[in-house]
Formats: C-alpha cells, sequence, structure tokens
C-alpha cells in the first residue's frame, strides 16, 4: 500500500469556488479509481488560490486479476449463432462453459499498475472537471476542444509513493515540482511524496490546509482586536473568503476617520466586508468603532504598515462614496421619494411598485382593524394608521442612492430614514423589518405594526404571484414558497388568530377587475375564485412542510384539516400538537385501532351518512348524541332513545353507551373551548369500553334491531373522535 498525491497548479482560483471544487475533484478521483475496482484507504483534498490537491491514502501497487463472464447462446443454437459468439470473445469452442445448455465464455483479466490507472485517469479528472467558469488560454483556444480550466493550468504532480505517475495534458506533462509563494518562495521546490508535501510547502510559505489558514485569520484577528481594546464582530463567511484568497495569511489591524461613524454601522460594514474583504470590530459599548482587520498575503518586512496604510485609504474612498449617499438621501423626505415608484415595474402583469404599496397598506390596516393583529394599548396612537403609514413608506428607499448602490440594505436604510426624518418609532421599526422573516432562522418581528405590514406585504406577493406565476413542483422564482413559511411564522409566533380563508380573500378583495380586465388585453389572472380555493391548501402545504421540522407529524395536519372549517392555523396546529400527544399514548393507540374497527364495519355495512333517508333517522341513544344513519336494507324505528331499545344491552354495550354519553359531549365542549388536552382525555375515557364492547359483543347480530342498534354505536364513536380529527387519516 501507498499513497498518491496529485497537484493541479494554476493561476488564481477564486475563493467562492475553492470548497465546490475539493469535492468535485474527491469525487471524481473516487469514480475513475472504482472503475478499475481499486479503493483509497481516505481521501483528503486541499485548496489554496494557486493550486488544487488530493492525498489518496493506501492505494495497493496493483489492482487484482478480475474474471469477466459472458453469457452466450444454447448449445442446441445454430452454428451462426455460435460462430458470433466466439468473434465476439475471441476465444474457440473448447474454451467455453456449457452450463445447463447455455454457453458462458470465462475470461480472466489480469491485473495492473495502479500507476497505469492514475496515469489514465487524471487526464480523464481533468478535462471532465466541471468548474461552475473556465477558460481556454494561449494559442491553442482558438480551438473549441483545447483544455478549459478555471484559470490557465500550468503544472501537475502526480506522485505515487515516491514515484511519478507520467500524464500530459495539452502539453502539460507531470511531474514532481511545484511553486511556493509567489513572492516569498518563488522558484521551483521538489515533493518527494504525499508524506512531505503539506510541509515542503509550509517551509516555502505556503500554507496548504484551507481549515489551518481560516484557524490563522480567525484567531489572528480576534488577538488584534482584543489587542486593541476592541471586540471582532465574527463572520465566518469572511474568514472562509480570505483564506480562499492567501497562501500565508497575516490579518492587519487598521484604522479609518471616525467621521465615517456618523454612517450607519450596517453600511461601513456591508462596504468593508463586500468591497474589500475587510473585518469590523466594537467597542466596548458594543457601538462598531473605527478599526477594520485585512488580511495580507505576505509577512511584510515593516510589519505590515504600508499595506494597513494602503488598505485605509482605499476604505477611506469606499466609506466617502457611502457618506456622501447617506447624507444626499437624508435631503429627501421618503414619502417625496413615493411618485419614483411609479416608474419601477413590479411585474408586468402586476403594475408598478406604487400599485403594491398601496394594495399592502390597504391590507395592513384592515390586519388592525379586523383584530388579527393586536397589540397593548399604544398610549392614544392608532394602530391602523401607524400600520398604514408605515407601509407606504416601506418601499420608498428602494429610489435612494444607498440602497442603489447596496441592494442589501433595503428596508434598514429606510428605517434610519424614517427615523431621522421624524417618522414615529413604530412606523422606522417596521419599515426596517417588514422583510422579515427572510428565510429559516431569521428574527420573526413582534411589534404589532411591524408585524401587520410584514404580514401584508408577504400576502400581497403570494397572492399576485400566484395569480400569474404559481409555483410548480421544480419552479418557484418568485419565492412564493418561502413567502408563505414566512407568513405562516409571523402568524405562529405572534399568536395571530385569523383564518387563512378570510385573510387571503382581504388580499385577493385588492386586486380589482382580476376577472374582467375591461382593457381589451388577454386576462394573465386566476380568478378570484380560484386563488380564493387553492391559497388556503398551500398554506396547509406549507404549514407540513415547516412542521415537519419540527418533528410534528403531517398525517395528524391532515388528520385535523380534513374535518374541514378549521383555518384558524394557530388553533389548528394547538389541535394538531394535543393529538400527536395523545396518539404516542397507549390510550391514543388502542383509541385509534377501536375507531378502525369500528370505522370499516360501518364502511363494510354501508354506513355513509350522506345516504341517510329522512324517514329513517337513526339511533339517538342519548339526548344529545349525534344521528346516525341506518343501512338502507334494514328496518329502522323513527325514534329510538337508550331507555327503549326494545331489548336488554348487553353489560359491555351499555357501559358504552354510558361512556359516550359522559365522553362525546365532554370532548365537543372542550374542542369549542379549545382546550385540546381535555378533549383527548375526554375521547381516553373511550379506550375500555371500546375493548370490551368488542370484546364481548356481536355486531352483526342475527336480530335485526340489535344489529342496527350496535351499527348506531359505532356511528357515534366514529362521530365523537371526529369532533376531534378524522383518525382515518393518521397514520400506521
Amino acid at each position: 500500500m501507498t499513497d498518491f498525491l496529485l497537484e493541479l497548479r494554476s493561476e488564481e482560483i477564486p475563493a467562492r469556488m475553492q470548497a465546490k471544487a475539493r469535492e468535485d475533484l474527491a469525487r471524481l478521483f473516487a469514480a475513475e479509481l472504482a472503475k478499475a475496482g481499486i479503493e483509497a484507504g481516505a481521501i483528503v483534498t486541499y485548496a489554496t488560490p494557486r493550486r488544487l490537491a488530493l492525498i489518496a491514502r493506501d492505494l495497493p501497487l496493483e489492482t487484482a486479476s478480475v474474471s469477466e463472464e459472458t453469457k452466450g447462446p444454447r448449445t442446441s443454437a445454430p452454428p451462426q449463432a455460435l460462430e458470433g459468439f466466439l468473434r465476439k470473445t475471441g476465444l474457440t469452442q473448447d474454451q467455453l462453459e456449457d452450463r445447463d445448455g447455455i454457453w458462458f465464455a470465462v475470461v480472466e483479466k489480469p491485473g495492473r499498475k495502479t500507476a497505469d490507472v492514475l496515469a489514465e485517469a487524471i487526464p480523464v479528472i481533468v478535462r471532465a472537471f466541471p468548474w461552475p467558469k473556465s477558460m481556454r488560454w494561449g494559442a491553442a483556444s482558438a480551438s473549441t476542444e483545447s483544455l478549459r480550466w478555471v484559470r490557465p493550468l500550468q503544472g501537475i504532480v502526480a506522485l505515487l509513493g515516491e514515484e511519478v505517475v507520467p500524464c500530459e495534458i495539452a502539453g502539460i506533462a507531470s511531474g514532481s515540482a511545484t511553486l511556493g509563494h509567489r513572492f516569498h518562495h518563488p522558484g521551483a521546490i521538489t515533493i518527494g511524496s504525499a508524506a512531505d508535501y503539506i510541509e515542503k510547502l509550509r517551509a516555502c510559505h505556503v500554507i496548504v490546509d484551507q481549515d489551518e489558514r481560516a484557524g490563522i485569520i480567525r484567531d489572528a484577528a480576534a488577538k488584534l482586536a482584543a489587542d486593541a481594546g476592541l471586540e471582532l464582530i465574527e463572520d465566518e463567511g469572511l474568514v472562509a473568503e480570505n483564506a480562499g484568497l492567501t497562501e500565508w495569511p497575516v490579518p492587519l489591524l487598521g484604522r479609518f476617520d471616525e467621521a465615517f461613524l456618523s454612517v450607519p454601522p450596517e453600511v461601513i460594514q456591508l462596504t468593508a466586508r463586500v468591497n474589500q474583504k475587510y473585518f469590523v470590530c466594537r467597542g466596548r459599548d458594543g457601538k462598531l468603532a473605527n478599526a477594520f482587520i485585512c488580511t495580507a498575503n505576505i509577512a511584510a518586512s515593516d510589519g505590515g504598515a504600508k499595506i494597513v496604510e494602503g488598505n485605509r485609504k482605499v476604505l477611506a474612498a469606499r466609506l466617502s462614496d457611502a457618506k456622501f449617499f447617506y447624507e444626499t438621501d437624508l435631503k429627501t423626505r421618503l414619502e417625496d421619494q413615493l411618485p419614483k415608484l411609479e416608474k419601477i415595474v413590479f411585474h408586468e402583469k402586476l403594475g408598478t411598485v406604487a400599485d403594491k404599496v398601496e394594495r399592502v397598506a390597504k391590507l395592513a390596516r384592515w390586519l388592525v382593524e379586523e383584530g388579527i393583529v393586536k397589540s397593548s394599548p399604544q398610549g392614544g396612537k392608532d394602530l391602523a394608521s401607524l400600520a398604514e403609514r408605515a407601509a407606504r413608506l416601506a418601499k420608498a428607499d428602494l429610489v435612494t442612492g444607498m440602497v442603489g448602490e447596496f441592494p442589501e440594505l433595503q428596508g434598514l436604510m429606510g428605517g434610519y430614514y424614517a427615523a431621522a426624518q421624524g417618522e414615529p418609532k413604530e412606523v422606522a421599526e417596521a419599515i426596517r423589518d417588514h422583510y422579515k422573516p427572510v428565510g429559516q432562522g431569521d428574527d420573526v418581528p413582534t411589534a404589532p405594526v411591524t408585524v401587520a405590514v410584514s404580514l401584508a406585504d408577504k400576502l400581497d406577493t403570494i397572492v399576485s404571484m400566484f395569480a400569474v406565476e404559481p409555483p410548480t413542483g421544480s419552479k418557484d422564482p418568485f419565492a412564493v414558497r418561502r413567502s408563505a413559511l414566512a407568513v405562516l411564522n409571523l402568524v405562529l409566533l405572534n399568536d395571530l388568530r385569523a383564518e387563512i380563508g378570510k385573510v387571503v380573500q382581504a388580499a385577493v378583495g385588492n386586486f380589482r377587475n382580476l376577472d374582467n380586465p375591461g382593457d381589451g388585453k388577454p386576462n394573465h389572472f386566476l380568478t378570484i375564485a380560484m386563488m380564493s380555493n387553492r391559497l388556503p391548501d398551500f398554506f396547509a402545504d406549507r404549514l407540513k412542510v415547516q412542521q415537519r421540522e419540527a418533528g410534528v407529524r403531517h398525517d395528524l395536519i391532515d388528520a385535523v384539516f380534513a374535518l374541514g372549517g378549521e383555518d384558524d392555523l394557530v388553533r389548528l396546529l394547538a389541535r394538531v400538537k394535543a393529538l400527536q400527544a395523545f396518539v404516542g399514548t397507549e390510550d391514543g393507540a388502542n383509541l385509534l385501532t377501536g375507531y378502525r374497527r369500528a370505522a370499516n364495519i360501518l364502511k363494510k355495512e354501508g354506513w355513509d351518512a350522506a345516504q341517510q333517508s329522512t324517514s329513517h333517522p337513526g339511533l339517538v341513544p342519548g339526548s344529545n348524541a349525534p344521528q346516525a344513519p341506518a343501512p338502507a336494507e334494514d328496518w329502522m324505528p323513527e325514534q329510538v332513545r337508550h331507555d327503549d331499545l326494545g331489548y336488554e344491552p348487553q353489560p359491555e354495550e351499555a357501559a358504552l353507551i354510558a361512556a359516550l354519553d359522559t365522553a362525546a359531549p365532554a370532548a365537543a365542549a372542550a374542542v369549542a373551548a379549545e382546550d385540546f388536552e381535555a378533549a383527548m382525555a375526554a375521547l381516553a375515557t373511550l379506550r375500555a369500553p371500546i375493548d370490551a364492547f368488542f370484546e364481548h359483543v356481536t355486531v352483526n347480530d342475527a336480530n335485526r334491531e340489535k344489529r342496527a342498534a350496535r351499527l348506531a354505536l359505532l356511528a357515534r364513536i366514529r362521530d365523537a373522535v371526529h369532533g376531534v380529527a378524522d383518525f382515518s387519516k393518521i397514520e400506521g
């Protein structure tokens, strides 16, 4: 066994591509070896800006011989078939094996040297490499058949043990020589084997392991900040990016003019991060400090003073632009920016952003006026008016200079501008946070005005996009599903008591003349009725997705939805969670079994409420019990009460009737009071009587009167359970 080293050296590989390139290299390499029946003990990959490397551990020096078997014609087949098979295999008839009247050709293939397998595999891997973007170079680039790589490929190191694996790709021959750091050690170095690869490059100022470089950057940056009495604002994405930009990382701390701190801290951080790849720091007071940390790719003789000064000047220029945008934007009130929104198309079939703002403002006010979004007393403030005001200003920052430069700051800058221009605190916060939650793990707003605007904005997006480009299984260009999940998070976290169908109707109602545009243009919209019917089901599906991650069973959500009329999501989820806790108990599991037995018997007997005869309404073995229909072929008295069944019920039958008389109204009352745990507890009392009933009572008695009464009793079990959930939808 021995180790194999492959290094593909090129000009700078973009940092964002390096992690995926390492994965692809390991995958392609393993696949090529598998074709020859070779499996490495372990595969490790590395990436720096100038090289992509792989070390495969414990490779055999030779592959094992293999026996290949080919099935041929029957021994009774015509001679021509046998002759064709012999030509195909290159064997003679006496070399074939006769197995139960069928010819088989068995060929022993000798093993191959692993070096030969690798020599063939390396060019295949390089030419098949799936870079997101690649290029051709040099004179050969005139041909579309020339080699493509992320940047010009300059060298290949291929060592199996201490021996070079000879191969050549586009005139680049493999060898054992590579280059060290571009500035500290630009000359060639010879690698002896995979064992000394990492340390030889380290001696030449190249740290091959990307995780080690990231650790150096993370620790050194934190220490620099601490030594300056500051705290590093952690950013793992920036750590990884700087590790991908350097082979010998040297973090350095610099300072910028305190005057720039008048700009919102998010602007400074984004400017430093996006444009310059710098870290920023905060002071002991928690506020952003006028300090940055850059990562050099060289250990400078002056300690990095000139590098820091150069980076400070570049950052100052960027921050000057940001400060100019900020101060210029503040000179124009947000409401004066609104006419510009009429020139921005929201969607070609839905009008402008100004049209969307009008719809969102109306819906935000409606959500408050309907009592869906509530709050504690506002000290005389009109919550509905605040919500409408915030909604009207929420998109105004889209036309500001700062958001034009940094689209990531939309909403955030609007909040700053609103606060600076004297808008109420609730309005400024709502503008700032109305896009939230954006994705999984994002903060969910809880301030009432923010909740109203955020909910209205997302509902409008869902309804409008559902009207023109509803999401499909493979396509959701406007992230409608993500908006729906955000709506669910807002509703559930803030305990918003609203029927989703009613809310959807209100959002749909903001679109006028959807069914009949009246302008001579083709109608691109679904009808209002279609949207109103489809969207609650869409939200139900999203609820299943969301709650699956929280460990809630989707079949239980179906069981509650199947009852119909339950689209208050907070109440629905409370019912589902209580149901999940119940069916996980022994009483719940046994009741589910009893329910299924009852439901199956009723189904077999054709006991369907939709077929109930008005002349035979069914047994009512309890004054408040729901009526159950009689089988069409059976005679049933008009009204038979508990006391006049016409026969003496068996003890187990009487016990079940009594249990139902108590449990059914108790469960119904608990459901009405939204005490779903109590409803489940009431149903749990039925478990023992149902078990005893099925053990000792014959439902399909020869006496038709008894049979009908007992089927009615089973229907009462079913109806009592259906008051909580449709147990037929529960799996397992």
